[in-house]
């Protein structure tokens, strides 16, 4: 089986493909990403000449690029999480956001729906699955959670962008019965993620002592699901998940940022003790809050657990603390 995955560097793409690679031996996998600031194909260089892995810069925006990898590869599915996903840079320069996740979804699905539209069981068993996130759902209240059947309410240029290319996805299973299933997720953690992400950045401002930048009062709500966890419903939606259908994935895992945050400082404290004062918990400082901040997201992801057999683990400390290890051997190795 040919399977490509577009943003096979980024944190998700990644970690998934090295899942993909070791449970599936008939599979041919092929990365296509572009590249960005966020990518980091060193990642997966152990499969560089293993004969079944093969990577192509490509950008999704470009038609023509696109066209020309759909069609010299010929994948039996597509699993797409190319997506630029940084908040943030969205609210401070939205058009990046509009091309990659809008544009790019478009092109990708559209060359694949030609191509397997050209033989009847290509058509009928080939699939694309599009990864997403629970942001298009806007925000939540003190209790409720998102489902499936949540109206979209998206409040960022990113969560806008990435509702839209939900909606096209969508719109290929109605229009033209393409073999599609949508994922909704809940925040990732785990080893690889950029940077600029919350976690790594609590990590890394602690260990070189600087302050930990915290939003408004820090009292906005994740729910925050393992990587690994997040790679391992993907493979599960992708193989069982049904045509034209959504699941949302969650940890069930919800935290207070400034909860999170204390928590780590508490296993930093533990693991390395070199805080000010004893306490890398003196570094949080809370900084004016970003613009349109969502309160609090949470999922029901009971829908996959009861159709397709999956759920969570349940070992947050363990897999946190996994986590900040990870951050602190790359840190303090360069």
């Amino acid at each position: 089986m040919r399977v490509i995955v577009t943003g096979g560097a980024g944190f998700i793409g990644s970690n998934l493909i090295l899942r993909l690679f070791k449970n599936h031996e008939d599979w041919e996998i092929y990365n296509i990403d572009k590249l960005t600031y966020a990518s980091d194909h060193s990642y997966l260089k152990s499969l560089k000449d293993s004969g079944r892995y093969y990577f192509k810069k490509v950008d999704l925006v470009n038609r023509d690029e696109v066209h020309d990898v759909v069609q010299t590869f010929r994948p039996q599915g597509v699993i797409h999480l190319a997506a630029e996903s940084h908040v943030d840079n969205s609210i401070q320069g939205p058009e990046p956001f509009i091309q990659s996740n809008i544009v790019g979804t478009f092109n990708i699905l559209e060359e694949c729906r030609l191509l397997w539209k050209e033989d009847e069981e290509a058509w009928k068993n080939n699939r694309f699955l599009h990864v997403s996130t629970d942001e298009v759902y806007g925000e939540l209240e003190d209790d409720g959670f998102f489902t499936e059947e949540t109206p979209y309410a998206p409040n960022s240029p990113y969560s806008a962008s990435k509702a839209s290319s939900d909606f096209i996805v969508r719109s290929y299973h109605q229009t033209y019965g393409m073999n599609v299933v949508t994922t909704n997720c809940s925040n990732n953690y785990g080893p690889h993620q950029h940077g600029e992400k919350l976690i790594p950045v609590v990590i890394r401002n602690a260990l070189n002592q600087n302050e930990i930048p915290v939003y408004g009062k820090g009292e906005n709500v994740r729910d925050w699901l393992f990587v690994h966890d997040h790679c391992d419903a993907l493979e599960v939606a992708f193989q069982k998940g049904k045509s034209g259908e959504t699941y949302t994935i969650g940890g069930n895992n919800e935290w207070k940022n400034i909860d999170l945050v204390r928590k780590i400082c508490d296993i930093l404290n533990e693991e390395v003790g070199k805080g000010p004062d004893g306490d890398y918990k003196n570094l949080i400082t809370f900084v004016t809050d970003r613009l349109g901040h969502d309160f609090r997201y949470a999922i029901d992801a009971s829908k996959i657990k009861n159709e397709l057999g999956w759920e969570p683990s349940q070992d947050f400390d363990g897999m946190l603390r996994q986590t900040i290890l990870w951050y602190m051997n790359k840190y303090n190795s360069k």
